[in-house]
């Protein structure tokens, strides 16, 4: 596998994982997060702000490189409140940040 740009820097991924306050997934507060790419590396996904979410172990390992919002319904996780969350999110880091790559 070719190797894979890793744009997300330090403070973006704390500023991350501040802004979801657990998993973004399920919700979790009191495990380790983990970088989950929205859109799966296998999948044309990359490590950038616009597409990482912090998750728990247990999702990350579930979502795997499925696609996001078919993993959600099938986990019977809201799919409407993450992908709004998801954008919020993303649109408030991209003004701090200075845009989305």
């Amino acid at each position: 596998m070719a190797r894979v740009t890793h744009d997300l820097s330090d403070e973006q991924w704390t500023a991350l994982k501040d802004a979801w306050n657990g998993c973004a997934y399920c919700g979790a507060t009191d495990k380790p997060l983990q970088r989950d790419c929205v859109l799966p590396i296998s999948r044309g996904g990359r490590y950038t702000l616009d597409n990482i979410a912090p998750a728990c172990g247990s999702c990350n390992a579930s979502k795997c490189n499925d696609e996001v919002t078919s993993w959600l319904r099938r986990k019977r996780l809201d799919e409407r409140a993450f992908l709004l969350r998801h954008y919020e999110i993303g649109a408030a880091l991209a003004l701090r940040f200075g845009g989305s790559e």
